[in-house]
């Protein structure tokens, strides 16, 4: 007995050695080998040419949008990426696997075939646990699970795929209480570049296990379904404070001494905006009740010494708490998707994509005064930017950095540098430049920068070299090559 997805392989390799007297020719595939590619997959392979090619094509980032992959297979099941990357191997095709499509560097999509793993979206939990295809969107994970009262620890961008995220470790809106993303994560099935399925969990598979806990995305293999350890959800309080300009050394100063240390329960951020006036916030969301919340920001209000200008401070159901978060708040799970009818998008959608540039740094110490100013500096330049600073501390630190591959467990917290439109990539890489003398290097994998000098370093740490190891055992022939690769 032969399945079909064997009898299509089978027929299409006879059918080359019939033309060309071998196995295959040297030269790369054919027309006729994409078709037969095509008709082997569950899911379904897009082609240039096709209708729905452009579309297929294009990332979060339209500053991207010039890249034409010569194939984007949206894969249905493991077995689809395993035929994929079988493929990838015979016609020594460049592979790229995508989840939502959020690389910073571009690197979701390039010129030879795309492995998108979108339509590997479902989301079911039961016990204290929950199982998430890799290709679900943040907003739809958030959406289904409190359904069943729990949720995972993840990010608060609504488009971005759950793989990436957890593979580069996870920064999230309640990581201070429950951890990064890939502390959560209890096992995963990963199709490595033999082709292969395999389970990883602290007993099988172990170091490819922890390399997928913040050794970032499309290095190992590429993942399909992903095991989180949930937590229950109850109501939560938002809060955004916001002032003058003319207060933000202060309430800089106020914010990284109180964020890192207030209690597991209070996650806040920081952010200094310049999109398109000036502008300091303090945001955030507190796991409990609007008294203890307040309570624990005027610890926050006294240190900077004056009142915000305004303040928001209300409790509110937990998915409605990340549909805000999300910038969602007036629109419905269908309505926070990009537009469109392919895997990931939503024909209701109303999200629209961004051209942007962005860096990151950690800071594992407080900026001095010479450091506050130096930063403010960059946001009151000229353009359309933000520096988004998010506490860590509580969970995160109680890891050690050797633990799992991500090794920024005792920084104090994030810091981003985001700017879009004319100017974005030259700003963002003053800023970070005139930055790296107060915070050092260290960067964040999820927020690759394609510029950095000892990326390794700066993203893995001790880490590295581990890394490395794994990436040789998975992956010899380093059939996954992002510029930036293990």
């Amino acid at each position: 007995m032969i399945d079909r997805r064997s009898f299509l392989r089978v027929s299409a390799l006879a059918g080359a050695t019939a033309l060309s007297g071998t196995a295959f020719a040297a030269a790369g595939p054919r027309p006729a080998d994409w078709s037969a590619l095509g008709r082997g997959l569950d899911g379904k392979l897009i082609r240039p040419g096709d209708a729905s090619y452009d579309n297929a094509r294009r990332v979060f980032n339209s500053a991207f949008d010039s890249a034409r992959p010569v194939g984007v297979a949206y894969c249905t099941t493991a077995a689809d990426v395993s035929e994929c990357l079988a493929f990838a191997r015979r016609y020594g095709v460049p592979v790229t696997s995508r989840s939502g499509g959020h690389s910073y560097a571009g690197w979701s999509t390039g010129s030879g075939l795309v492995v998108d793993v979108s339509p590997m979206s479902g989301v079911s939990s039961s016990g204290g646990h929950a199982t998430v295809g890799a290709g679900a969107r943040l907003v739809d994970v958030y959406a289904k699970l409190a359904a069943h009262g729990v949720s995972i620890p993840a990010g608060s961008c609504p488009t971005v795929g759950v793989a990436g995220l957890t593979l580069g470790g996870g920064i999230g809106v309640v990581s201070r209480q429950y951890g990064l993303t890939c502390d959560a994560l209890e096992s995963l099935k990963v199709v490595t570049a033999d082709g292969k399925v395999v389970t990883c969990s602290p007993s099988s598979h172990p170091d490819l296990y922890w390399a997928s806990r913040g050794g970032g995305g499309g290095n190992f293999g590429v993942a399909t379904s992903f095991t989180f350890r949930t937590h229950p959800t109850r109501s939560v309080t938002l809060f955004f404070l916001h002032w003058p300009w003319s207060k933000a050394a202060a309430v800089l100063k106020a914010w990284q001494a109180w964020a890192p240390a207030a209690p597991d329960a209070m996650w806040s951020n920081c952010h200094l905006d310049h999109d398109p006036s000036l502008d300091v916030m303090v945001g955030g969301l507190y796991l409990g009740g609007r008294t203890a919340c307040e309570n624990l920001l005027q610890k926050l209000v006294d240190r900077v010494g004056s009142g915000p200008s305004t303040r928001y401070v209300a409790t509110s159901a937990y998915d409605h708490a990340m549909m805000v978060e999300a910038g969602c708040a007036s629109m419905s799970v269908a309505q926070c998707h990009r537009p469109g009818t392919l895997p990931g998008q939503n024909a209701r959608g109303k999200l629209v994509r961004d051209s942007f540039s962005a860096k990151s740094h950690f800071a594992y110490t407080p900026l001095s005064s010479a450091g506050i100013k130096a930063l403010l500096a960059r946001v009151a330049a000229p353009g359309r930017h933000t520096v988004m600073l998010d506490a860590l501390g509580g969970a995160v630190a109680r890891v050690r950095p050797d633990a799992t591959a991500f090794p920024h467990r005792k920084a104090l917290f994030s810091v981003q540098y985001y700017s879009h439109f004319s100017g974005a990539a030259a700003w963002a890489r003053a800023a970070h430049a005139a930055m790296r003398p107060y915070f050092g290097d260290h960067a964040y994998v999820n927020y690759i920068d394609p510029e950095l000098k000892n990326w390794r370093q700066q993203y893995y740490g001790a880490n590295a070299a581990r890394l490395a190891r794994v990436k040789a055992a998975y992956d010899p022939g380093r059939l996954f090559r992002l510029p930036q690769g293990v």
